[in-house]
Formats: structure tokens, C-alpha cells, sequence
């Protein structure tokens, strides 16, 4: 692992944990008392286990160097959960809580979110692409972005809106197991397609 990968895992695991602030706020808080020490355990772990397991998978990518770079990837897609999730807490403290049409509508912002956040890391660490965005590789990439969009936000909706969550689940709580839903079900569609569409020159 190089040094500039060392510098971005780092930086993930420490987003991470800043974004999982409002999550744990939103979807505990309300039930625990979420001390300081808690908080920023939480920070801590992420931005220490982030770069353990990238390391991890460096050793192991030396006898399937994919396993690396798909390291790399599911990195920045655990970045990208949490932008996304956050950014969907972050709307539900600020908005209360939504209904159907509403959460859809807060699950599509938060998303992009996530989006943008994921092209910026997939183009410039993930795949190494060092030339700038074009029109057509931005055009590509978003075009990949509405397949994932489809199935994120098409499963989370479904989730929220046609399951009954169990009785002891708040509805904050399943809004999140919504958009979790949502997320695996576009990952393997998001690699598949940034891997060997998108960036396929430069992978």
C-alpha cells in the first residue's frame, strides 16, 4: 500500500465516522444516550479499521491483485453509505419524518450525494484515471449512476413502503434498513459497470 493510498483510506475512515454522527443520532439517540465518548469511539474505530482492512486486502490482492482494487472500490462504497445514509438523516432530523412520497424524495437527494461523491473517488483512486473528466466518461459514468439510481432507490422505496418492519422497529430505523436494502442492491451494478465501462481504459 503507497503512500497516497495510505493518506486516502485514512481520510475515508475519517469521513466515515463524521458521517455517522447523524445516523447514530437519528436512529439511537432517540432510545440511548449517546455520550461524548461514544461519538468519538465510533470516529476513531472507523478511521482506524478503514486502513487495516485496505492493508488486508493489499496483502491478499499479491495473489489476486483484483482483490485490491475491488478493496479500493468497496471502500469508496462505504463512503459513499454513508454519504448517502447520511445525507438522508440529515433530512429526516431537519424535515421529520417522511412518507412514502417524501422518502423517496429524500432518498433521490441523498443519493446524488452519494453519486458525486463516488465519482470523484472511483475516477481519481479507485481507477486511477488521471486525465480530466470529459464529457463523454462524466456522461458514461452518470449513465451508469441511473442504473444504480434505479435499483437504489427502486429497493429502498419498495422496502419502506410495501414491507411492515417488525413492531419493536422505529420507522427512522427502518428508513435506514431501507436505503441499506437499496445500496446492496446497486453495488455489484456500480462496479461491474465503473470497471469495466466507465473506466475501463484506465483500470
Amino acid at each position: 500500500m503507497n503512500s497516497v493510498d495510505r493518506r486516502a483510506i485514512v481520510a475515508i475512515g475519517a469521513a466515515v465516522g463524521l458521517l455517522s454522527q447523524p445516523i447514530l443520532a437519528n436512529i439511537v439517540g432517540s432510545r440511548f444516550d449517546l455520550t461524548l465518548g461514544v461519538r468519538i469511539g465510533v470516529f476513531i474505530g472507523f478511521t482506524i479499521l478503514a486502513p487495516l482492512a485496505l492493508f488486508i486486502l493489499s496483502l491478499l490482492g499479491k495473489f489476486v491483485p483484483v482483490l485490491y482494487q475491488f478493496g479500493k472500490f468497496a471502500s469508496v462504497g462505504v463512503l459513499n453509505t454513508f454519504v448517502d445514509i447520511g445525507v438522508l438523516n440529515l433530512e429526516i432530523i431537519a424535515l421529520g419524518t417522511p412518507g412514502p412520497w417524501h422518502y423517496r424524495l429524500f432518498k433521490a437527494v441523498s443519493f446524488l450525494a452519494g453519486t458525486t461523491n463516488s465519482f470523484l473517488w472511483n475516477k481519481f483512486w479507485t481507477f486511477d484515471s488521471r486525465e480530466p473528466a470529459n464529457a463523454l466518461q462524466t456522461f458514461k459514468f452518470y449513465g451508469v449512476a441511473v442504473g444504480g439510481f434505479l435499483l437504489n432507490v427502486g429497493a429502498a422505496s419498495y422496502v419502506f413502503s410495501n414491507v411492515a418492519p417488525p413492531a419493536s422497529v422505529s420507522i427512522a430505523l427502518w428508513a435506514n434498513i431501507a436505503a441499506m436494502c437499496g445500496v446492496a442492491a446497486s453495488f455489484a451494478w456500480d462496479f461491474i459497470g465503473y470497471k469495466f465501462f466507465v473506466f475501463k481504459k484506465l483500470a
